[in-house]
């Protein structure tokens, strides 16, 4: 480092510091090399050197700062200003860590191979080039702030923390839809969907309420498209794939937020206290926890668990230990699912197991719920029933989302607890088509089939051709389905 500084005809001075806390003690002392411990200077996954198991790599890493000269050093942080200091003045724009070691049982040995990783962030050597310590205030994020003014009449410098996060999400939502990524609760679905869903959040403290993606994602865009091809070729993609997310969530977001300022600020000053709060009016049963409450919001009204979380700290609410009662809560709702659907599957139905008659009956109330929700034309494409669980295929050409699940599986749990009658009858094949029967292998059915039948001719719930779930039917069945249709499953 002495020599790059050594090329360019800059005397160098070394300090060595120490811990962030010495810094503000020692100042930086004429230095433009700073020497600082493991506490600052080494990266691991663990984050700290003393918490790294064996097995885990790490190394020395070497922070590269911008110094903005024009700000003044802050005393509530720290007497002294240093490179490591929270004031302001001085901006990491890049660290190269140097993976030479591995944790031992015995402590620290070398790498096989060691290796230089190098981070830098783009936005940031933009705004040391433009001696601004705001890197939003460049050229590749900017106008993104600009039209969140616009839409919202809001000034960027008042509303700096709400403006920024959705700048961040919106921009890396939208190159992970140029990579293909769809919104989904697993994997890089569910990082895009949070990413999604914490901007619109967000935007409701701009007092942006109504949909507002369709005006950014164009302007990030705009933005890219010159030096990122694809983007220019999935423009119009992205932007439906984005705006569809946001319509379907806006609802659930305005009803969760309104439930949230009911159950955890309008019903007590203090909700959750030292102990035990009884959040009971006229139209809300008693909550004790913040634990019960979060899951609640959940488990009643979709709101996610994370902006829940979000909500209690930005309003300064302690939530201690909530996720001990909320996971006994979500466990205590699944032992309820259960028994409550222990023996409501009655009728006609044979099978091995009474879990596997439960299972297929269930097929049947899936399909009609997909249907009601997807239009008729919706159809099964082959069935997978074990002890575990079910899962069924149909065609549809996308991922259904959490509101389409919730609203299948609300009716579904409807027609449950409604207890139709089941019961089937044998039919010339073309007959039972011709009356409405559903036969997704007709074609493959003899000349004559049984018709299931749930719920009354006056309400029929469902009307199926079908086998029944004996194992001759059920081996037939996994035989004809395909790979593919395994792979588009949607599992219940």
């Amino acid at each position: 480092m002495a020599k790059l500084f050594k090329d360019k005809g800059i005397e160098a001075k070394a300090v060595d510091i120490g811990s962030e806390a010495d810094g503000y003690a020692k100042g930086m002392q004429g230095g433009r090399i700073f020497y600082y411990d493991a506490s600052k200077n080494w990266w691991c996954r663990a984050g700290k050197i003393g918490d790294m198991p064996a097995g885990e790599p790490g190394g020395p890493d070497s922070e590269v700062f911008y110094e903005f000269d024009f700000i003044q050093h802050d005393p509530k942080w720290g007497e002294n200003c240093h490179p490591n200091c929270d004031c302001g003045r001085f901006l990491e724009v890049g660290n190269s860590v140097f993976m030479e070691y591995v944790r031992t049982e015995n402590g620290f040995e070398k790498l096989p191979k060691q290796n230089v990783d190098f981070g830098g962030g783009l936005e940031r050597i933009a705004a040391a080039q433009l001696n601004s310590s705001d890197m939003f205030k460049s050229s590749i994020i900017w106008p993104i702030i600009e039209k969140l003014e616009s839409i919202s009449g809001k000034n960027y410098d008042s509303h700096t923390e709400s403006m920024r996060v959705i700048a961040d999400h919106l921009r890396a939502a939208s190159f992970l839809a140029v990579d293909g990524v769809v919104p989904s609760n697993k994997e890089q679905g569910y990082v895009m969907r949070r990413l999604l869903r914490r901007a619109i959040r967000f935007a409701f403290d701009l007092g942006i309420e109504q949909n507002f993606l369709e005006a950014i994602v164009p302007v990030i865009a705009d933005i890219y498209e010159a030096d990122f091809p694809e983007v220019k070729e999935n423009r119009d993609n992205v932007v439906a794939i984005l705006v569809k997310e946001e319509k379907t969530f806006r609802q659930t977001l305005r009803k969760g937020l309104v439930e949230f300022n009911k159950l955890l600020i309008t019903h007590h000053d203090d909700p959750f206290g030292s102990g035990s709060v009884d959040l009971k009016n006229e139209d809300f049963e008693p909550l004790y926890s913040p634990g019960i409450i979060i899951f609640k919001l959940y488990d009643t009204y979709g709101f996610p668990i994370e902006l829940s979380v979000e909500e209690a700290f930005k309003r300064d609410i302690d939530l201690g230990d909530w996720r001990i009662d909320f996971d006994k809560s979500m466990a205590e709702q699944r032992a309820k699912s259960q028994t409550a659907a222990k023996g409501v599957f009655k009728g006609g139905l044979g099978g091995h197991t009474m879990q596997h008659k439960r299972y297929h009956t269930g097929t049947h109330l899936l399909q009609s719920a997909l249907r009601e929700i997807f239009g008729q034309e919706l159809r099964q494409h082959g069935s997978n029933i074990t002890e575990e669980r079910l899962r069924f295929d149909f065609n549809l050409d996308r991922k259904m989302t959490p509101e389409e699940i919730a609203r299948a599986e609300e009716l579904v749990n409807q027609w449950i607890v409604e207890d139709h009658p089941v019961k089937f009858t044998e039919f010339p094949t073309q007959e039972a088509l011709d009356m409405g029967a559903i036969g997704p292998f007709g074609e493959r059915y003899g000349e004559t089939v049984k018709v299931y039948q749930m719920g009354t001719n006056d309400h029929i719930v469902s009307l199926e051709i079908c086998g029944g779930p004996t194992s001759t039917i059920r081996d037939s069945l996994l035989k004809m389905m395909t790979a593919n249709q395994m792979a588009n499953a949607t599992k219940f």
